[in-house]
């Protein structure tokens, strides 16, 4: 068996013929795929334990574990939106790690409180809009300002968004419009709205790219990838809606029935160190991290900057208010307008 020289635990382990690692672990990734793999990278480096990790959507995660159910091929999920976290977490698809969080921002904290311990937050998302300001001015367009705009006639085919069966990015901005309209009147705006969609994306972080190329005007997502993205030189701008905004709250969780607990437990414990966060940084990672002793960039999103309304993660993070919204949004949103990336 390999012995990892860098792991004192493994070593030691190593001398009575055992080790408590397993020497691959198997993570599926819900963070940009540039930070999936940094991750990997600085685990392996850091801790010797082999790290397999696939990029997938939070809606195409919470499928397959709930597909592999009693016989799974992940150990750990990480990143992507709470919501589904917390589904999993009641579901009992995933298990408590053990890792203390009491050194964490009380968001986290919150987190892991209301999942049992199975889901601990590793970071924050701002939900909002972003245009492209050199489309919208040879178009000669208004510049949005509140969710209320994306509704307008002008607007006609010049709006990317997620698809809320397959994103958390996606499921958020449904989930914060009925919070902050009302569910009857959020599903009246999203159905306008859904008239002037060119695209629905698989992923989150796509309507923002696009926007960003050229390839559409407005996009709605979240603000920290936008940042990275005019960091990057790009003639976008960010936009918080008027009326007010949601957020995520990124979380890890251990799969249920997982064969390697200690080095699940072990990732669980590096992604919510100081040192791991700030690595994302690196990357283009501008999202708000959950240590508090975690290096943040000066043109990252805040909090306090920001309108944010009071996101009931326990009532959109139940699956039950989740499979219905989202059947609400099958029946009356998605024939309205725009194609669909398989």
């Amino acid at each position: 068996m390999k012995a990892f020289t860098i792991s004192a635990l493994a070593l030691a382990a190593s001398l009575d013929g055992t080790s408590a690692f397993a020497q691959t672990l198997n993570v599926v990734c819900s963070n940009e795929q540039a930070w999936c793999d940094l991750m990997a990278q600085n685990f392996k480096i850091d801790t010797g334990i082999d790290t397999a990790i696939v990029r997938k959507s939070t809606g195409e995660v919470l499928a397959q574990i709930r597909a592999e159910a009693g016989n799974p091929k992940v150990d750990v999920w990480w990143g992507g939106t709470g919501d589904p976290h917390l589904i999993a977490a009641a579901e009992g698809l995933t298990v408590a790690s053990g890792v203390d969080t009491s050194g964490l921002l009380g968001w986290a904290q919150n987190m892991a409180e209301m999942s049992g311990g199975k889901a601990v937050g590793v970071h924050v998302g701002l939900l909002g809009m972003m245009y492209n300001t050199e489309v919208l001015a040879e178009k000669n367009l208004p510049a949005p300002a509140c969710w209320r705009d994306l509704a307008k006639p002008e607007y006609k085919g010049e709006v990317t968004v997620s698809n809320p069966q397959s994103s958390g990015t996606a499921y958020t901005q449904l989930a914060t419009l009925a919070q902050v309209f009302g569910e009857d009147e959020a599903f009246k705006l999203l159905s306008e709205i859904g008239t002037n969609v060119n695209q629905h994306t698989k992923s989150g972080s796509a309507p923002g790219k696009m926007a960003a190329r050229g390839e559409t005007t407005i996009a709605v997502g979240f603000m920290h990838d936008m940042v990275n993205l005019k960091k990057q030189g790009f003639p976008v701008e960010i936009i918080s809606p008027c009326e007010g905004t949601g957020y995520e709250v990124g979380a890890v969780s251990v799969i249920n029935g997982t064969p390697n607990m200690e080095s699940a437990k072990k990732w669980v414990e590096y992604v919510t160190s100081a040192d791991a966060q700030s690595r994302g940084l690196e990357v283009g990672v501008f999202n708000i991290p959950s240590n508090p002793g975690a290096a943040t960039d000066p043109d990252a999103p805040d909090m306090a900057g920001v309108k944010l309304i009071d996101y009931d993660f326990a009532t959109y993070g139940s699956s039950a208010t989740r499979e219905r919204l989202l059947a609400r949004w099958e029946a009356e949103v998605k024939s309205k307008g725009g194609n669909f990336e398989q």
